[in-house]
């Protein structure tokens, strides 16, 4: 092989030039008038800014979520659980009623939405007043 047999693995690529007139002219591609036309238009993205302005040690995005609790309703026990059984946070999670959260246990809260016609013993678990006196209506036991 001699010099004159050499190619080039990629072709030429023209380098195109800007603000010269033809496709190019007049705005040279960048828009109108103002900061985004000049030379050196390096801005910061405005997240950046907000994101540094938030202590790292405050817990700002997952506070609200720590302190959550699993809001679970009468009508979920109803069709979960039959007569007798005991309702705690392992059943719980044994009957999917529950996901666990982050590989930790969720705090749980029984709420009083629809109605409970079985005898339910609940264990361990954070209650409104009304679903407390559901339960015990219905003839079931609440043990904290």
């Amino acid at each position: 092989m001699q010099i004159h047999q050499v190619k080039r693995n990629t072709k030429e690529k023209k380098h195109t030039q800007l603000g010269r007139g033809g496709r190019h002219g007049k705005t040279s591609g960048r828009g109108g008038k103002g900061q985004t036309a000049r030379a050196g238009n390096k801005r910061r993205p405005q997240m950046r800014d907000e994101i540094k302005k938030i202590p790292k040690l405050r817990g700002y995005k997952f506070a609200s979520i720590q302190n959550d609790f699993y809001p679970i309703n009468l009508d979920a026990l109803e069709s979960k659980f039959n007569a007798g059984d005991v309702v705690s946070l392992e059943t719980l999670i044994a009957n999917k009623v529950v996901r666990i959260r982050g590989g930790k246990n969720p705090r749980i809260k029984i709420l009083a939405r629809g109605t409970l016609s079985k005898k339910l013993t609940v264990e361990g678990c954070t209650m409104s007043e009304t679903a407390k006196s559901a339960i015990e209506k219905a003839g079931g036991t609440v043990k904290q």
